[in-house]
């Protein structure tokens, strides 16, 4: 037993409550358990109990064994005053004493309590079910991909859709956060913080951190003087990155090499301190085709956020994301390395993944930030319209028969695995919930 489990039992109330009562005979009917307290102070408050001929509202308080209550040494902390019953699962005969006489009778609802020396408890070993308790062992102690993985299957639709609704939320809630974060420290310029995200986002998940550094040491309002010529903007881009530090044969990075040269005089540049990797990717995903791919997307567009919120379909902001990359890159990968012919397209795959991972999550950041529903909304209808994405954990999941059709599913199902599944938070996730109830 834990008192993880303990809340669980206490909150959904899966225990026989025939003949209820306290150690000390009391009889007990629970009017309301209470809400489940997340923060400091008692597991759970505004319960409403009758104990005997009174009722009583407060707190209640669950451990494991009545000794825990002295051992945790609430009876000398004020925010255990209210306590109105210990919950326990045994009850080892070390009662636990009430921290002022009056604390009881604050919280009385019907009649005056006598005088009391401790708060009544109640043992819940023997009302629980054993199937419940072995499912729950079996949760915790499985090394299978999830742990439900053997009874996944007996969950019902019903419970998969609402639960998947929440999941995304969640991520999308966890991902606004450092977008929120970035806002702080460049005075809530959302199209600068955009252009972070947009650019962590084109870095993979190899180069996020170097790319990210790269755009925030070139604000978007610089990049715009030179968006009319793409040779100045990958100029820009790629001396930051380093990448334009070598001796080179060819005449085009030499071109982009003196261009940075004068510019990062002009502006002052500092090169950011993070290293560029080309190893362990294909080809397409290089540092020097993601930065060309980055510069033309600028010197296509304008104010691309503010056209994202205004936007009615997600196929309008695809069609802004499908840029090409500048005319040298198609039969090259590096500097001064010829390659067969190849168009630099950002391919759809890639255009998908900009908008699971930085259009939808910066947009519900927007409605987050605003409290304003319509842009969160239109965050999830993308998602819904976006193909799902194919990875592991996805197709792991599909092996198990749960559906992934679109990026709505699969971006709840990586939230399942990595905040749920890896963290054992089976009493938390609703299918697992579903799974312990059946």
């Amino acid at each position: 037993m834990t008192e993880k489990l303990l809340q669980f039992i206490w909150q959904f109330q899966y225990f026989n409550k025939s003949e209820l009562g306290t150690i000390d005979g009391e009889k007990v009917q629970i009017q309301f358990a209470g809400q489940l307290n997340t923060n400091q102070g008692p597991d759970f408050s505004d319960a409403k109990i009758v104990i005997g001929k009174t009722t009583w509202a407060g707190t209640v308080e669950l451990h494991i064994k009545t000794s825990d209550w002295n051992r945790h040494n609430h009876q000398n902390d004020k925010n255990y005053k209210n306590v109105i019953l210990h919950v326990v699962w045994e009850d080892d005969g070390v009662g636990n004493s009430v921290l002022i006489k009056e604390n009881l009778n604050s919280v009385q609802v019907t009649t005056e309590h006598s005088s009391v020396n401790h708060i009544p408890v109640l043992e819940l070993k023997g009302r629980v079910s054993k199937i419940l308790l072995l499912r729950y062992e079996e949760l915790m102690h499985s090394n299978s991909f999830i742990p439900c993985e053997n009874s996944i299957s007996t969950v019902k639709e019903i419970t998969w859709k609402s639960w998947k609704d929440r999941l995304l939320v969640e991520r999308l809630v966890r991902k606004s956060q450092p977008i929120e974060s970035s806002l702080n420290q460049n005075n809530f310029h959302w199209e600068e913080s955009f252009w972070w995200q947009l650019a962590r986002n084109f870095g993979i998940k190899v180069n996020a951190d170097a790319f990210e550094a790269i755009a925030r040491s070139i604000s978007i309002n610089m990049l715009a003087k030179h968006k009319t010529q793409i040779h100045q903007l990958e100029a820009l881009l790629l001396g930051q990155a380093g990448l334009l530090d070598a001796k080179f044969a060819d005449d085009y990075p030499l071109m982009l090499q003196k261009e940075y040269k004068f510019y990062k005089n002009k502006y002052s540049f500092n090169p950011i301190n993070l290293p560029v990797f080309f190893l362990r990717m294909r080809p397409g995903n290089f540092p020097t085709i993601r930065l060309a791919q980055l510069a033309m997307l600028v010197h296509d567009s304008a104010h691309l956020f503010s056209k994202i919120k205004e936007a009615d379909s997600v196929k309008d902001v695809k069609a802004w994301l499908d840029v090409t990359a500048n005319d040298y890159w198609h039969y090259h990968y590096k500097f001064d390395e010829e390659s067969a012919y190849r168009k630099k397209k950002l391919g759809a795959a890639m255009i998908d993944n900009i908008i699971i991972n930085t259009v939808c999550p910066v947009l519900f950041a927007y409605g987050n930030y605003h409290n304003d529903n319509k842009y969160k909304e239109k965050a999830l209808k993308w998602l819904e319209e976006t193909s799902a994405e194919k990875n592991n954990i996805t197709k792991r999941f599909q092996q198990l028969g749960v559906e992934n059709k679109t990026a709505f599913d699969s971006q709840g199902l990586i939230e399942l695995k990595n905040e749920y599944c890896n963290k054992k938070r089976c009493l938390e996730c609703g299918v697992g919930n579903s799974i312990l109830k059946s």
